[in-house]
Order: C-alpha cells, then sequence, then structure tokens
C-alpha cells in the first residue's frame, strides 16, 4: 500500500513516498542519497517523545549514526533565534555539503529545517520526514522553506528542494483531532482548487478518514487506503502545479486558495494556538468562495457546500470559531497587504468560478473584500 509521487523538477527531482511503515524503512530508503552514514536530525518536543527513538532504530539498524537537535513546539519556533540555534548546532556537528539533515515534524520543523539547510554552506540536502497531515499534503512537497516575520507569515526564506520525503501515515494516528483537522484544510483545499471530483469523494468519504482505528484497535486496510489515497491525490496536485511553476510566478498562487485571508487571520491572532494554519485556510477557503459568490464569479451553492462539507468535518468554518478579540476589517485588509502574493502593490487574490475551478485575481476591489470581512465580524 505504498504510492508514489514523482516531483519533476529538472536537476532537482524527488519522490515523495506514501504510506504505512515507513518510519521504519527510514535507514534503507536514505541509505542510496547518502556518502556517509551519518545523518542530523531536526525535530519539535512533541514529536520526539512520541516518534524519535523508533526513527534513530531505524537507522542504526542500517548502520547510520545520527544526532539530533529537538526544538520547543509551535508557530513561535519558526523564527529568526531558532533559525540561528539550528544553524549553529548544525555548522557544530560538521555538517557537510554532502550530507543529509532530517526534518522530523510538522510544518514548523519543515518549513525551519528546509531554510537552514538552504544557508549552511550555502546549501545541503534535507529530507522531509512530515509527522502531521498539514505537513504531508502541502508543506513538505515544493520547496518552499523559511520563517515567519511580525511583518507576516512566511515572508523570510528561500525556495530549496528536498531530496526525498516520507509521508509514513501511521505517524498521524498520534495526532489529536484537532491537529489532523487542521491538515484536512489543506486537503479539503485541493478539491476546491482544482479538482471537483476528488471534493466529492471527501464529501462522502472525508469522515471516515478521521477515525482510523476499530474497537479492538486494528486499522482497517480500507481507511488505511483512504488515508493514503487522500494524501496522494493531494500531493500529486501540489507536484503537477509545482512542475509548472516552481517559484511562485504564475500558476503555483493556486495552492494559496484561503491562505490571503488565512494569513491575516494568523497575523491577528499572534501566530498562536488561538488559530492553527490549517484551520485559517479552512476559514479562507470559505470567505474566498464567498467574495468570489458576491462577485458574481459562482452561484452562492457553493459556499454553502464548501461550508457544509467543513462543518460535517467538525472544522472551523467561520470568524465566529475564532475564539477571543479579532480587529475590524479595515486592520485585516491592511494584515493581507504584508501577503507574499502583494504585487506592485496590488492585492492579489485566489477566486473561484466553482469547486474544482480556481483562478488567481489581482482586480478584487476593496469594498467586496471590505463586505465580506464586515459581515463576518458581525456574525461574532
Amino acid at each position: 500500500m505504498i504510492e508514489t509521487v514523482h516531483v519533476n523538477l529538472p536537476g532537482r527531482a524527488y519522490d515523495v513516498v506514501i504510506g504505512p511503515g515507513l518510519l521504519a524503512e527510514a535507514g534503507t530508503r536514505i541509505t542510496p542519497f547518502l556518502r556517509r552514514p551519518k545523518v542530523t536530525i531536526v525535530t519539535e518536543e512533541n514529536v520526539a517523545a512520541v516518534h524519535l527513538a523508533a526513527l534513530q532504530q531505524g537507522l542504526e539498524e542500517t548502520g547510520i549514526t545520527s544526532e539530533a537537535l529537538v526544538l520547543p513546539a509551535g508557530e513561535s519556533t519558526k523564527s529568526w533565534p531558532f533559525l540561528e540555534q539550528t544553524v549553529e548546532w548544525l555548522l557544530a556537528q560538521k555538517v557537510e555539503r554532502g550530507d543529509i539533515v532530517i526534518a522530523f515534524g510538522g510544518g514548523v520543523i519543515g518549513d525551519l529545517v528546509g531554510f537552514a539547510a538552504a544557508t549552511v554552506r550555502r546549501g545541503v540536502r534535507f529530507v522531509q520526514i512530515p509527522t502531521s497531515l498539514l505537513a504531508q499534503v502541502d508543506s513538505s512537497v515544493g520547496g518552499k522553506t523559511g520563517i515567519n516575520s511580525p511583518s507576516g507569515k512566511n515572508l523570510i526564506g528561500a525556495f530549496h528542494q528536498p531530496t526525498l520525503v516520507l509521508a509514513d501515515i501511521d505517524l498521524l494516528s498520534t495526532l489529536t483531532e484537532r491537529d489532523f483537522l487542521s491538515g484536512y484544510g489543506e486537503v479539503a483545499k485541493y478539491g476546491m482548487l482544482g479538482d471537483s471530483h476528488f471534493f466529492d469523494w471527501l464529501e462522502s468519504d472525508g469522515p471516515n478518514l478521521k477515525h482510523l482505528k476499530d474497537v479492538d484497535g486494528a486499522m482497517p486496510e480500507d481507511k488505511i487506503a483512504a488515508r493514503v489515497w487522500a494524501v496522494t491525490r493531494s500531493v500529486q496536485m501540489k507536484a503537477d502545479i509545482v512542475e509548472r511553476d516552481e517559484t511562485e510566478q504564475g500558476d503555483r498562487a493556486l495552492l494559496n486558495l484561503g491562505h490571503t485571508f488565512c494569513h491575516a487571520l494568523e497575523a491577528a491572532t499572534g501566530y498562536s494556538d488561538r488559530l492553527l494554519h490549517g484551520e485559517g485556510v479552512a476559514i479562507g477557503c470559505a470567505l474566498a468562495f464567498e467574495l468570489s459568490a458576491r462577485m458574481g464569479l459562482c452561484s452562492q451553492e457553493e459556499p454553502s457546500r464548501v461550508r457544509a462539507h467543513l462543518k460535517e468535518m467538525g472544522m472551523k468554518t467561520d470568524l465566529s470559531d475564532i475564539d477571543g478579540d479579532l480587529p475590524d476589517a479595515e486592520t485585516l485588509l491592511a494584515l493581507m497587504g504584508q501577503d507574499k502574493k502583494v504585487v506592485d502593490g496590488q492585492l492579489r487574490f485566489i477566486l473561484a468560478r466553482g469547486i474544482g475551478d480556481a483562478f488567481v485575481s489581482a482586480d478584487v476591489p476593496a469594498d467586496k473584500v471590505l463586505g465580506v470581512l464586515r459581515d463576518a465580524l458581525a456574525l461574532r
């Protein structure tokens, strides 16, 4: 039940391997890329407590020694202080250009470690072993790396493609339901932006993805297969877009459906646990479809359908689902102005003609955006 998606970038091609049991096979799968039997691992405390020993054992069984740096968990780790700590630790480990650094964690670790690998000795190779659903379907693929700034999310970084991605779906069984659903926000996004049939499948099978174990604790093969398919289809869609537009000059911006709203909301909530990234994506997608409907691009049934599915999954869908105070609509719009998708001072939105038919537009009147935000805030 192992699937492989090949990301075909000339000179930087790599495989994303998806399936159960991959952590135990990490040594075997990484060995072909090693010049010496030694790796460095950067992870975070929650992942380390549950999975680090298993990873290091799998490496040792193939003769690979490893050293690990364990960082604090949470979005605040994607910052200058922890980037500096990671870089200095890698240098202290005498990491060479021919070595491999393993990013072992969710999107925060993947982004941070990828950026560190891009800068150490002007670029060393790294392998992604994503431990969250969000990281498996999105942030581990495509080579975007970086950290946050007080001015906005992911504003400091580099494109640096991994050498290999190992997406072990067994690791998803240790996620909290909230973390799993945060990742599901990105899964649903793929159906919304470019594959209506995939969204149809998610509407019928998505709820089953949450509950993997039977009463006796066994893992039914059909549910494992469903998770493998959900991750594989998401990764394949991202790989296809990345191959066409690696550095986001055009089509790759489609992957940011919902993210213009999301990044403003994350900044407004201080990049805290008040709003996880995938939760912001889900709310942002609902708002993007609402904006599209108000601009006459799609019927009102489309945003209603998006919200209905996300609600059925038990996800956040509205600004009223975010605990605590939020700034007014004008402030949220100003926060959007720091988004990386601003070009010549013009904010670009990902809009939709319908589910599975998204496109990039810079022709979005500010009053329309403010109207959507004001109405959403009024429901709080």
